[in-house]
C-alpha cells in the first residue's frame, strides 16, 4: 500500500488551482486588454524563475465522503523568483475569481505577502487589481468569525515591511479599497494609463454615499493620480510598468541589512560637459532645463525620475554617479521658479526619506527661491509641510552632496542641507535671506515710491544690488568647499563618491524618524 493515490490527488488539486477563472475569466481578462495574474508574474520575473508558495490553496466543497463537488483557487498568487538574478516576493490578485474581492484562502495568502517578504529579507512586489471585501462574504453559510481578539493588527506587517525591504506596488486594473491602501503602502508605484484606476470606492459606493454619477476613470484614471501623487509614476501599458519595477529595484538593497549594489561603471568619471558652462542664463529671471543638468551630471542613462506630474516644482530621482544608486533633487525652475509648494514639500520629505531606510546618498542641486507664497499656498498649508521638508533634511543620516547652481533664499533653502553636506558652488549662485527682487521692494519702499519713475529706480537698484555680489566670496571665506567650474560638476561628485564608501557601510539597518510638523 503507498500514498499514490493522495499524491495524485494532490496533483489534481495543484491544477484545479492554477485553472484560475477558467477559460471564460481568462478570455474576459484578456479583451479588456489586461493580463491574467500569472501571465503578469512570468512578464515581470527572470524567466522560468517563479516558485510558487501555496499550490493549491483553495475553497474546497467535499461531499460526505470527501470527493471535491467544487475547487474554488485562492484569489490571491503567491511566491519568490527573480529579477535581474535577485530573489524577490511577488503576488497579486487574480481577477478572474470574483473580480479580485478576496476569498478566505485568497485572503490568507495575500496577509502572508508581507510577512514573507521580511522573514526572507527580500523586496516585495505586488500586481493589484481588485477590490476590497465584500458584504457577500465567502459565499458560505455560517457565522462570521472574524479576527481573534488577541490577534495582531493586519496593518502592522504592512507598514514594517516599509520599514524593512523595499516595496514595489503596480495598479494594472480596477483597484479599490484594501488592494488601494496597499497600493500607496509602497516606496514606488506605478499605474497603467488606459487600463488601471484607484480608488478608495467605486463608483457605485460613491453614487450611493454621494448621489453622483461617476466612471471608474473620472474617479480614479491615470489622469487623475498623475497630478494626486498617489502613485509616483504611470505606465504606457504592463509591459512598461513590469520595466519600471525592475529598473526601481536595481537602485535598492534587497533589504535594510545590506547596501545598495554598486556598478561597474564605463561613463568617466571626469567626464566634463561643455554645456554645463551655459546651463544657466545669465538673466536670473529666465528659466532652463533643470532636467538636462542630471543627465549631463549622472552616469549616463542612469537617471529614473519619480512623481513627476505631483509636485512639479520639485524633481526627485534615482541615479547612479561613478556606478554608486543615489537620490537626486533638483528644483524645477518652470514651475513658479522652483518654489517649494505644499505638495512639492510632500514629495521631498517622502523621498529623502526613502534614501535614508534605504542608505542612499542624496545629490542635490539647489536653485531654491523659497516656500511659495499667497492666498492659495497658504490654504495649502505650505509651511507646515516645508518644515516637515526641513526636518527630513537635517535629521538625514546619509551623506548629502550639495551643488548650489542658482538660487538660496529664505527658510526654504535649509530643506537642501543636511549635516556634514559636502557644498560646491557654481559661480551663478545667487542667495540670502529674499531673493534680490523682492529684497529691494522691502528694503528701498520709500525710495522707489517717492521716485518719479519708480519702476525705473526700483529697475536701478536692482541692477546695483547685482553688480555687487562676487562669486568668489564663498571660497574665499570657506563657505562652500568648493567654487567650481560648472564643467567640473561630475568630476568633484564622482571623486566624493569614494569618500563616502566607508561611512555607507556603517550605516546598515533600520532608520528611526522622530515626528516631524
Amino acid at each position: 500500500m503507498t500514498w499514490a493515490p493522495e499524491s495524485e490527488e494532490i496533483r489534481r488539486r495543484r491544477e484545479l488551482a492554477r485553472q484560475q477563472g477558467g477559460e471564460a475569466g481568462l478570455a474576459r481578462q484578456h479583451a479588456a486588454g489586461r493580463l491574467s495574474i500569472r501571465e503578469r508574474i512570468d512578464g515581470l520575473l527572470d524567466a522560468g524563475s517563479f516558485q510558487e508558495q501555496g499550490l493549491a490553496t483553495a475553497v474546497p466543497d467535499v461531499d460526505d465522503d470527501g470527493h471535491v463537488r467544487e475547487y474554488v483557487p485562492a484569489n490571491y498568487v503567491l511566491g519568490f523568483g527573480r529579477i535581474n538574478g535577485r530573489r524577490v516576493a511577488v503576488g497579486g490578485e487574480d481577477f478572474t475569481l470574483k473580480g479580485g474581492s478576496p476569498n478566505p484562502a485568497g485572503l490568507r495568502k495575500s496577509v502572508y505577502a508581507e510577512h514573507m517578504a521580511m522573514r526572507y529579507k527580500v523586496p516585495l512586489v505586488r500586481l493589484l487589481e481588485g477590490g476590497g471585501g465584500s458584504v457577500r462574504g465567502s459565499g458560505k453559510q455560517g457565522p462570521s468569525w472574524g479576527e481573534p481578539v488577541f490577534a495582531e493588527p493586519r496593518f502592522k506587517v504592512i507598514a514594517d515591511a516599509m520599514a524593512s525591504v523595499p516595496v514595489v506596488s503596480a495598479a494594472l486594473g480596477a483597484v479599490a479599497g484594501f488592494p488601494a491602501g496597499r497600493l500607496v503602502a509602497s516606496h514606488f508605484s506605478v499605474m497603467t494609463r488606459d487600463t488601471a484606476q484607484v480608488m478608495t470606492g467605486g463608483p457605485a459606493l460613491v453614487e450611493r454615499a454621494l448621489g453622483k454619477p461617476i466612471t471608474k476613470s473620472e474617479l480614479g484614471g491615470a489622469a487623475i493620480h498623475a497630478k494626486s501623487g498617489i502613485v509616483d509614476n504611470i505606465a504606457d501599458d504592463e509591459a512598461d510598468a513590469f520595466r519600471q519595477i525592475r529598473r526601481f529595484l536595481g537602485y535598492l538593497p534587497s533589504h535594510v541589512d545590506e547596501r545598495a549594489p554598486r556598478e561597474v561603471c564605463d561613463d568617466s568619471p571626469e567626464r566634463m560637459e561643455q554645456e554645463l558652462l551655459r546651463a544657466i542664463p545669465r538673466e536670473s529671471n529666465k528659466a532652463y532645463d533643470a532636467r538636462s543638468i542630471l543627465r549631463m551630471v549622472m552616469d549616463e542613462g542612469s537617471v529614473f525620475e519619480m512623481g513627476a506630474g505631483f509636485g512639479k516644482g520639485q524633481i526627485c530621482a534615482l541615479a547612479r554617479l561613478a556606478g554608486q544608486p543615489v537620490g537626486v533633487l533638483i528644483n524645477n525652475n518652470r514651475i513658479y521658479a522652483g518654489s517649494m509648494t505644499a505638495e512639492a514639500a510632500q514629495k521631498y520629505r517622502r523621498f529623502v526619506e526613502l534614501c535614508d531606510v534605504f542608505h542612499l546618498p542624496i545629490v542635490n542641486f539647489v536653485d531654491q527661491p523659497g516656500f511659495m507664497i499667497g492666498l492659495d499656498a497658504e490654504k495649502a498649508g505650505t509651511i507646515r509641510f516645508g518644515m516637515a521638508a526641513v526636518s527630513a533634511a537635517v535629521q538625514s543620516v546619509v551623506p548629502w552632496a550639495v551643488v548650489q547652481i542658482r538660487k538660496g533664499f529664505g527658510v526654504a533653502t535649509a530643506a537642501h542641507y543636511a549635516p556634514d553636506s559636502y557644498v560646491l558652488a557654481w559661480p551663478s549662485v545667487e542667495s540670502g535671506a529674499l531673493p534680490l527682487e523682492g529684497g529691494v521692494a522691502v528694503a528701498f519702499r520709500k525710495e522707489i515710491a517717492a521716485a518719479e519713475d519708480p519702476d525705473a529706480k526700483r529697475r536701478e537698484l536692482e541692477d546695483m544690488m547685482r553688480a555687487r555680489r562676487n562669486p568668489y566670496s564663498r571660497a574665499e571665506s570657506f563657505s562652500v568647499h568648493e567654487l567650481i567650474d560648472p564643467r567640473e560638476t561630475r568630476p568633484f561628485l564622482s571623486q566624493w563618491v569614494e569618500w563616502i564608501q566607508p561611512l555607507l557601510e556603517g550605516l546598515k539597518g533600520p532608520v528611526r524618524f522622530s515626528i516631524r510638523p
